[in-house]
C-alpha cells in the first residue's frame, strides 16, 4: 500500500505532469504531420507557416532591399501552391499583397532609385499566385494533394512489381523475368502475372503487352494484371485468354488490344502448353543439339473480337532445356523485322549456354534492346542440367 501511494506520490509531480503534457503534444504533432503528409489532414500547419514568412520577408526587405528584394515573396507563394488548399492560398495571398503595399510605400516610388517595388516586380509575384492557384484548384478536381501524389505512384508501381513476382520453383529448375519500360519510366505497359497450381505441381505464367508504353499504358496494365491474376488458376488453362478476352472487350477501351503468352507447365515431367494471344513465339533451346526452335501458338490479339479461340503448341522441357518468352519490343523496332529481332536474341542467348542463364535476362534486353523506345519484357524458364525427367 506504502509503496503504491509513493508511485502514485511521484507520477502527480510538477514535472511528471509537465512530462506527460509534452509527450501528448509531441504524439499530436507528429500524428498531425503524418495526417498531413500523407493527404488526410489540416493545411494549417503549412498555411501558419507559410503565413509567417512573408511579413518576415517584408521586414527583410525593408532592412536591407539589395539583399532581400521584393520579389522574394514568390518563394512562399509557389510553395503555398504546392502545398496549401485554394481556400487557404487566397489567405496567404492577400498577406503577400498586403506586404507588397507596406514594401511599396516605405520604399518609396521605383523611379527614385533601385531596389524598389515595381511594376515587374508586381507582375512576376501575380503571375505566380495565379499559376499556384490553377495548380491548387486542380489537386482540388482530381481529389489528390500534391504532398500525397508521389506516394500513390511509387504505390501503383510497387503494386504491379508485386503482382510481377514469379513463384518459387522446386530444385531443379530456374526463372528470372527482366522488366524494362520505355524511356526510363516506372511504368510498363508489359507485365507478368504467375502462380503455381494444380496443387503446386503446374506453372501458370502469362506475359501480356498492353497497347501504348510507359506511363500511357501502365495505367491499363494494373488493371488488367489484377483481373489476369484473379482469373489465373481459377479457370482451366485452355479457358484462360477466351475470359481474358473478354474482360478487355467488356472494359470499350479507345486504344484496347492487347497480346498475351500463358505458359502451363507441368514440373514434374517438363511438359508443357503454349497458349497465344497474338504475342511473338516462344524460344526453346534444345540442350542435345544445341538450337533454339520457335513455339508459335495461334490466337488472335485479344479484346479485338469476341469469341476467338486460342489453339495451343506443346513441348516439353529436358534438363538442360531453356525455354525464353518476351514481348515484341525486345524483337521488332521501326529499322527490324522480327525475324532479324529473334536471330540476335538466340546469337546474344547461346554466349549464356555455356556457364548457364542466371543473371540472363536483365543483360540480354541490354545486348538486344537497350535504347529501344518501347516496354521490353524477357522471361527465362530453365531446367537444370542435373535434374532428372
Amino acid at each position: 500500500m506504502a509503496a503504491g501511494r509513493q508511485r502514485r506520490a511521484k507520477a502527480d509531480t510538477f514535472a511528471a505532469r509537465c512530462k506527460k503534457r509534452w509527450h501528448r503534444a509531441r504524439v499530436g504533432l507528429r500524428k498531425s504531420a503524418v495526417d498531413y503528409f500523407r493527404g488526410d489532414g489540416s493545411d494549417w500547419i503549412a498555411f501558419a507557416g507559410l503565413l509567417l514568412t512573408v511579413p518576415l520577408l517584408a521586414a527583410m526587405t525593408l532592412f536591407d532591399a539589395v539583399w532581400w528584394s521584393p520579389a522574394s515573396l514568390v518563394l512562399p507563394i509557389v510553395a503555398g501552391g504546392l502545398l496549401l488548399r485554394p481556400a487557404s492560398l487566397l489567405g496567404l495571398y492577400a498577406a503577400a499583397a498586403t506586404a507588397l503595399i507596406v514594401e511599396s510605400v516605405r520604399l518609396g516610388p521605383y523611379t527614385e532609385g533601385p531596389s524598389r517595388v515595381t511594376p515587374g516586380v508586381v507582375l512576376v509575384v501575380a503571375a505566380c499566385g495565379f499559376f499556384g492557384l490553377l495548380t491548387a484548384q486542380f489537386r482540388s478536381r482530381v481529389g489528390v494533394p500534391w504532398r500525397r501524389g508521389g506516394t500513390m505512384l511509387f504505390d501503383l508501381r510497387e503494386r504491379i512489381r508485386v503482382q510481377s513476382k514469379l513463384p518459387k520453383l522446386p530444385k531443379g529448375w530456374h526463372h528470372e523475368m527482366a522488366l524494362r519500360p520505355a524511356g526510363g519510366q516506372s511504368f510498363s505497359g508489359d507485365f507478368v502475372v504467375a502462380a503455381r497450381t494444380n496443387g503446386g505441381r503446374t506453372l501458370e505464367v502469362v506475359l501480356t503487352d498492353v497497347s501504348g508504353k510507359g506511363m500511357d499504358a501502365g495505367s491499363r496494365a494494373l488493371l488488367l494484371s489484377g483481373a489476369f491474376g484473379g482469373l489465373l488458376g481459377s479457370l482451366p488453362p485452355h479457358a484462360f485468354l477466351p475470359a481474358a478476352n473478354g474482360y478487355l472487350l467488356r472494359q470499350d477501351w479507345e486504344e484496347g488490344f492487347a497480346t498475351s503468352i500463358h505458359l502451363v507447365l507441368d514440373l514434374d515431367s517438363g511438359d508443357y502448353e503454349l497458349y497465344s494471344a497474338g504475342h511473338p513465339p516462344g524460344l526453346q533451346l534444345s540442350a542435345g543439339s544445341g538450337r533454339w526452335e520457335e513455339k508459335a501458338a495461334e490466337g488472335p490479339l485479344l479484346g479485338v473480337y469476341d469469341g476467338a479461340q486460342f489453339d495451343p503448341v506443346k513441348g516439353s522441357l529436358r534438363p538442360g532445356d531453356v525455354l525464353m518468352l518476351f514481348t515484341d519490343g525486345l524483337v521488332e523496332t521501326a529499322e527490324r523485322d522480327i525475324v532479324e529481332g529473334i536471330d540476335r536474341l538466340t546469337g546474344e542467348a547461346d554466349r549464356y549456354v555455356p556457364g548457364g542463364f542466371h543473371g540472363a535476362a536483365w543483360h540480354l534486353i541490354e545486348a538486344v534492346a537497350k535504347d529501344v523506345n518501347d516496354d521490353r519484357a524477357l522471361l527465362l524458364i530453365c531446367r537444370e542440367a542435373s535434374a532428372s525427367r
